[in-house]
């Protein structure tokens, strides 16, 4: 099915890149989230380059496209997560608008490799 590695794939790399400044966001989040919003949040953004990775390595395309649709959830719950976040005076409105926008390209990036596989 695929051709290259999943390493090249761009929507991975922003997806990575957006799951390490996730980890580097909530490092500064007050510590009584640690079991909570910290790790959900976590767990949330992970999941969206995880599930590129495991997809891209299936069988068939039907496949893949069920993995990248897991990625764009966990992909909405992560900016639902930094909504609240922000709400709950976590972050600043600026911190969230950036990490907000890098959401937003990966989404558009996601929404293109699934167009392109149907």
């Amino acid at each position: 099915m695929a051709q290259h590695h999943w390493k090249d794939l761009m929507v991975w790399k922003k997806s990575h890149q957006l799951a390490i400044d996730i980890y580097s966001i909530t490092n500064s989040f007050p510590e009584t989230e640690r079991f909570n919003l910290i790790s959900q949040i976590r767990r949330a953004g992970t999941s969206i380059p995880t599930n590129i990775v495991e997809g891209h390595d299936r069988s068939s395309t039907n496949d893949f496209l069920r993995f990248l649709y897991i990625s764009r959830g966990s992909l909405e719950e992560v900016r639902y997560l930094f909504l609240l976040s922000k709400d709950l005076q976590f972050i600043e409105d600026k911190l969230y608008q950036d990490i907000e926008n890098k959401c937003i390209e990966v989404s558009i990036l996601l929404n293109k490799l699934i167009n392109s596989l149907k």
